[in-house]
């Protein structure tokens, strides 16, 4: 993978990862897996007292989405959203962490 794709793919992924909406629209899927844009707005407003515009969240699963963390599916006029962490392994293999190494 050329440099550049791969800073480009990792800005976007720490730039997803960095937003606390962002963070807890991930926690949503976690919890249920295949949301439509309605339920995770529904979710928000329920569970987080989080009361952003049907386009602001559209707006953070775009840069989810571009980061690779999530994945939409058509199912007639359905869109369905998808968590997808394998793009945390970016961080895991940057940084990781010695096992064997003795507590400090």
């Amino acid at each position: 993978m050329p440099i550049t794709v791969r800073v480009d793919a990792e800005r976007d992924l720490f730039r997803a990862i960095d937003d606390a909406t962002r963070r807890t629209i991930l926690d949503e899927l976690i919890d249920r897996d295949g949301q439509t844009l309605f339920e995770i707005c529904g979710r928000l407003a329920v569970k987080h007292n989080l009361t952003s515009s049907r386009q602001a969240i559209s707006q953070h699963l775009a840069v989810l989405e571009k980061a690779g963390l999530v994945r939409t599916r058509r199912q007639g006029r359905y869109k369905f959203h998808h968590i997808d962490t394998s793009p945390l392994r970016v961080i895991v293999e940057r940084w990781p962490i010695d096992r064997e190494a003795p507590d400090p």
